[in-house]
């Protein structure tokens, strides 16, 4: 008998097979052929981690997947919670909170390996500060930041810290505690650091959907996703399926009605997407899909959370902004939590055309496209100052949550975001993003990037008004709030001239 059941099972993957599952998907490899040397006396030891801060998103299910694949491999995996890490990269995990993310990170991932079917048993979980606040640790950062130069160290830390105008002196450990870990581990590898910016724009800029979200929250936010007809060089919701749901999956089932070609399955990635870029898969019947095989994986990870216990886990390590007092005179966001410039939806925005308002002079009427199926119609009174043909084609910043107001019988369903003299004559200066920006990604202010838009911003709260009595234009014509820059993925939002400026 045990010799038949031995006969039936799958051998075991060679050195060559387990390279290849390890490095599948990967964008780059260091040091592979003492990976390979390894793989032939015994099973790697790799390690990934995560620092404890904002709440995982969907993006997260590009390293689980890797990580399965490191399983499958026979590899000795350790998940490291980074939660002394969170808290230098600019206080993003506040000290009284650490303890109590690192638990929250704890079941959501655990959460997320069971819904794609990988065990727990062959897992390791370590929090940072089990091992970095011990003697021997402290002692070793000091001897290595007496090896590592400034330059080194600021150029190391520009890869895994998110660069402020004012960066602490926290950041420069950052690197140098990351390097230790590996040592600490007692690992051969670590996996991360891989730029997969699409997924994550997709996740956490067009979309944010969380792993809790209900799945009438995901259908409205892949809505939202920007998925542009036979655009797959910026498209989000085909780097999900290219880099999450394929890997899990093997195939990805494309719905749609029997009048548009029924249902299709397929099982190489790169068919979609040649489908997709010469308009034969539509974007919505393409969202459509995403949302079935997401909310299958995130059935189990809401069930989960539903307990009671992790609920009460999930409000304490996250609280609601409105529901916490203002913090202490003097000290960082002294501002009342409930108005922060993360409740507003700001969005890069592409003017695809300009008209004068059938009925007032001063009003032009836009169509801009901010990554929605539709493009919004704004009105705007940029006629005196801004001529059409300057406005045309060009890329904006728009406020996107204030409620639809008719302007002279035409409903405006959003703000352009311009830079206004504050002096005599008057001069206004649309904002400008980044060079290279999409239409709807997300624009945000420096140290708010992590929270949720409102989906609509009620006009007797005013809070549009309240945060806008600070907005201002620097010196260098850098768009800021209380002296933190507006932001995009790819640097500063500014204007060409109106330094020292109101925005509105």
């Amino acid at each position: 008998m045990q010799r038949g059941r031995a006969a039936a099972m799958e051998p075991a993957p060679g050195p060559q097979e387990k390279y290849q599952l390890i490095t599948r998907n990967l964008q780059e490899v260091l040091g592979e052929e003492k990976l390979m040397a390894i793989l032939k006396e015994r099973e790697l030891k790799v390690y990934w981690g995560t620092a404890t801060t904002g709440k995982p998103h969907v993006a997260y299910f590009v390293p689980m997947s890797k990580i399965a694949d490191f399983l499958k491999a026979g590899c000795e995996v350790t998940i490291l919670f980074a939660d002394l890490h969170a808290y230098l990269d600019n206080m993003k995990a506040p000290w009284d909170l650490l303890a109590l993310r690192t638990h929250y990170y704890e079941n959501v991932i655990k959460a997320m390996l069971e819904s794609i079917g990988v065990p727990l048993e062959k897992l390791k979980f370590v929090r940072g500060t089990d091992y970095q606040l011990s003697k021997e640790y402290t002692l070793d950062v000091y001897h290595l930041s007496s090896m590592v130069t400034q330059h080194d160290a600021k150029k190391a830390g520009a890869e895994v810290v998110k660069e402020v105008e004012h960066p602490l002196l926290s950041g420069l450990l950052y690197p140098s505690l990351q390097a230790l870990d590996e040592e600490y581990l007692k690992v051969d590898a670590q996996f991360g650091g891989v730029d997969q910016r699409k997924i994550f724009t997709f996740a956490e800029k067009d979309s944010k959907i969380d792993l809790l979200d209900r799945k009438e929250d995901v259908k409205k936010k892949l809505k939202k996703a920007f998925c542009e007809p036979g655009n797959v060089e910026n498209n989000g919701v085909l780097s999900f399926i290219k880099h999450v749901l394929f890997p899990l999956k093997s195939e990805f089932v494309l719905l749609r009605e029997e009048k548009w070609g029924g249902n299709k399955t397929y099982t190489v990635y790169e068919a979609l997407e040649k489908d997709f870029a010469e308009q034969v898969v539509h974007p919505g019947d393409l969202k459509n899909s995403v949302e079935v095989a997401l909310n299958k994986l995130l059935d189990p990870i809401r069930e989960k959370f539903n307990s009671p216990e992790l609920k009460k886990l999930t409000n304490a390590a996250y609280p609601d902004p409105s529901k916490a007092k203002p913090a202490e005179k003097g000290t960082k966001n002294s501002e009342p939590e409930n108005v922060v410039p993360s409740r507003l939806d700001i969005r890069v925005g592409k003017v695809i055309s300009v008209e004068k308002h059938p009925d007032a002079d001063s009003l032009y009427v836009e169509k801009i496209d901010v990554g929605e199926p539709e493009p919004r119609t704004v009105v705007s009174g940029l006629v005196q100052f801004v001529p059409k043909e300057q406005l045309q084609d060009r890329l904006v910043v728009l406020l996107c949550n204030l409620k639809p107001q008719k302007m002279r019988g035409v409903e405006s369903q959003g703000m352009v975001l311009c830079a206004s003299s504050l002096g005599e004559p008057r001069l206004v200066e649309p904002l400008d993003p980044p060079a290279g920006c999409c239409a709807g990604e997300r624009v945000y202010v420096e140290g708010y990037e992590g929270g949720q838009p409102d989906e609509e911003l009620k006009p007797k709260k005013k809070v549009f008004e309240k945060l806008q009595a600070d907005f201002r234009v620097s010196e260098d014509c850098v768009a800021q709030w209380k002296q933190r820059n507006f932001l995009t993925k790819l640097g500063t939002v500014s204007c060409k001239s109106l330094k020292g400026g109101s925005i509105s």
